[in-house]
């Protein structure tokens, strides 16, 4: 049995610790995903949070079939849904009284970065799948079992994606050198 496999077994059981030793390690990823999906530093703290006390609640619902990762993100990526306004920070935004310095600081340097330029280019689902792929480097199937779609889905969709946000970025380069 593996360590992750005896941790789990172990949060089942009701042990805290295993739990925070069995999430300390996504802890940090699921942050930086959590980043790009709320609109700001402080929600995506809370969605963190939720996430984790979520997980904690329904740890005896994981299923091994799939790997603990894929399960953490899926329900990362529901209460950064539920969390999340319909309007995201933007540098137009700077006299808000919600926003802080933090906030338009992050907003500016990240205006003109890849990760901006899909936020812009991607729906939310397409967004989604490539940040698993790319940044969090999980596999085809985990990725279709994070977002409850086919593997086939999920294929079609990173090309797509991919293919979207080159046309994006090809188009700011034009903008900016033509």
């Amino acid at each position: 049995m593996s360590s992750e496999s005896r941790l789990i077994a172990d949060a089942k059981a009701g042990s805290v610790a295993a739990f925070t030793g069995l999430v300390e390690s996504y802890r940090e990823g699921l942050f930086r995903f959590l980043l790009t999906r709320c609109n700001n530093h402080a929600d995506a703290e809370d969605a963190l949070q939720d996430t984790l006390i979520n997980a904690y609640r329904y740890i005896n619902s994981y299923n091994p079939q799939w790997r603990f990762s894929t399960w953490l993100y899926r329900i990362a990526i529901r209460n950064a849904m539920k969390n999340r306004d319909a309007s995201v920070v933007e540098l137009g935004d700077v006299g808000s009284e919600e926003s802080g310095p933090l906030d338009h600081a992050i907003a500016a340097s990240n205006h003109n970065n890849l990760w901006s330029s899909a936020r812009r280019a991607l729906n939310e689902e397409v967004y989604t799948a490539m940040w698993l792929r790319y940044v969090e480097d999980m596999s085809i199937k985990d990725i279709a079992a994070a977002l409850d779609r086919s593997v086939s889905w999920t294929k079609v969709n990173l090309l797509r994606g991919r293919k979207a946000l080159d046309a994006e970025l090809g188009q700011e380069e034009s903008e900016a050198y033509g």
